[in-house]
């Protein structure tokens, strides 16, 4: 058995009525005791004494909502998310591919239209410039379009005559010809072109390093089998040293359930999750699902599956013992997976359901959160990011956005992540969004709708209990007796910051990492 006492002045425990300690005693990686309780303990033979670093400590975070596979694999792809044009876009392409070996694909980029200073989507014939003889699929920033070029649709067999997919779109010119942009499921339809891929274990590992240093502890990863397997593997080899839930995507959900996987099989560190579905698309993409058109632009938005699909996907994996998290941006999206939870509910399945993002909500809708006992899993810097899309987009439509606030009073429980690499992983940054409603540059003044702030606990709570809970865990996520010793020391104490200098939270820096109070990453 091990023992350890971990001291600071300012521990940080996550307990409603006990929320600071200068105390942990930790065995085999649980707490047992806090403060004199916990000092009282070291007299036991055996125990080692833990002086922590830095200004406060607190629980490891959660990222409720990250893509590794995607964000380790974005680690060797270019960066266009800077980008202020679609020259300078274009420049960077044409850099990038000027050192990749033969034959390697043009891969990710997150580039984002909506910031270049003539935000009009591209085509192909301009990524043809810079390409050469390569393929290139360029993912935008939400990752719910893709850039081709002209190779890329040719081996894929897309032509003017390839209908739609159900769920997607093609982008055609007046003429009738693809103009390279694939929506939704229409970027699948580029699987059929062969790919040698690196192996993706040592990109995880790379990214482990990565999230430990930002101070996430665990994680709930969304993408796909090959994530799950290099995971698997890490574990057996005892080289994953941060706790994992591995999701399991809509296409191999007759797969989980042939292998009978169910929802929190597992151990303290890799863990069987939910089910991913999708509704609709993204804010970004103009393919949220919404009530009304966006401003501006016919339609209202791509439904990723029709309704009667995606409530019989849903039906199916809750009856085959595997909770369901659905992904809804647009109101008519986030009304439509309420009413498909609404029918898991009425079969007394009891099974833990959240909806991803529920960016803009009719606010008709945040009570049936609460009375379903739906989790609302959002990314508090798509706010952020979004804020001059949603004014201009959106408009003044009355629907709750980002609604934080609004969601927490009516009694609905948050989680919070990331959506990386959508956003940046630092928890850090998405804790300040959440207090502020900013930017890094303090844009805009007062925070946006700034109504939807909310606390620094409450914040900290969304991204350590219930984005456990969100996931089946109430043995982690507060510093209390019985839980898992997963803690951070930082170089400031944030709840000092929140009233007298809130900005300074988003460069919040992680000095050591511990997970099961064993020391995973250290600064120094």
């Amino acid at each position: 058995m091990s023992r350890t006492l971990f001291r600071h002045d300012r521990i940080w425990t996550g307990h409603d009525k006990a929320p600071w300690t200068d105390a942990l005693l930790v065995e085999d990686g649980r707490v047992v005791a806090v403060g004199a309780d916990a000092r009282d303990g070291v007299a036991a033979n055996g125990t080692s004494t833990v002086d922590l670093p830095g200004a406060v400590v607190m629980p490891g975070l959660h990222d409720a909502h990250i893509h590794t596979e995607w964000l380790s694999r974005d680690l060797s792809s270019v960066d266009l998310r800077e980008a202020r044009s679609l020259d300078e876009t274009l420049e960077l392409v044409r850099a990038h591919a000027a050192g990749l070996p033969d034959g390697e694909w043009l891969h990710s980029g997150r580039w984002n239209h909506n910031r270049w200073a003539l935000p009009v989507q591209p085509d192909r014939h301009a990524l043809d410039t810079v390409t050469g003889d390569r393929v290139a699929a360029l993912a935008s920033v939400d990752g719910h379009t893709i850039w081709a070029n002209s190779l890329a649709l040719q081996r894929a067999g897309i032509t003017r005559d390839t209908p739609d997919p159900v769920g997607g779109e093609i982008v055609r010119d007046a003429s009738g010809e693809p103009t390279g942009i694939l929506r939704e499921s229409a970027q699948e339809l580029l699987d059929t072109i062969p790919r040698v891929q690196t192996p993706l274990r040592p990109w995880l590992e790379g990214c482990q390093e990565w999230l430990l240093s930002v101070g996430l502890t665990s994680i709930t990863d969304i993408d796909g089998e090959d994530a799950r397997a290099a995971y698997a593997e890490l574990h057996a080899d005892g080289a994953l040293r941060m706790r994992v839930t591995k999701c399991t995507r809509d296409p191999d959900l007759e797969l989980a359930i042939s292998e009978g996987r169910r929802s929190g099989q597992g151990d303290d560190v890799f863990r069987v999750g939910p089910v991913k579905f999708f509704s609709d698309g993204a804010l970004g993409s103009h393919t949220a699902h919404m009530t009304e058109p966006f401003v501006g632009h016919e339609g209202c938005g791509i439904a990723a599956m029709p309704y009667e699909v995606l409530l019989q996907r849903t039906l199916l994996a809750a009856r085959s013992g595997l909770d369901v998290i659905t992904h809804a941006i647009g109101d008519e999206a986030n009304r439509l997976v309420l009413d498909s939870f609404e029918a898991v509910r009425a079969e007394a399945l009891e099974r833990l359901l959240r909806i991803e993002h529920a960016q803009h909500v009719l606010p008709v809708d945040i009570p049936r959160f609460r009375a379903l006992d739906v989790v609302a899993s959002m990314q508090p810097s798509h706010c952020t990011a979004d804020l001059e899309l949603a004014d201009e987009i959106i408009g003044p439509r009355r629907l709750a956005s980002y609604a934080w606030r609004s969601f927490l009073d009516a009694g609905v429980r948050i989680a919070f992540g990331s959506d990386a690499p959508v956003e940046d992983p630092n928890p850090f940054y998405g804790l300040h969004a959440a207090v502020t409603r900013q930017r890094a540059d303090g844009h805009p003044a007062g925070g946006w709708r700034p109504d939807e702030r909310i606390t620094l606990a409450e914040a900290v709570h969304a991204h350590t209990v219930v984005a456990h809970e969100s996931v089946g865990r109430t043995d982690v996520g507060r510093l209390v007796p019985g839980q898992l010793a997963d803690l951070v020391a930082v170089d400031r104490d944030v709840w000092a910051l929140e009233e007298s200098a809130p900005a300074a939270i988003r460069d919040t820096v992680v000095l050591q990492t511990w997970v099961g109070g064993a020391l995973a990453h250290d600064r120094s």
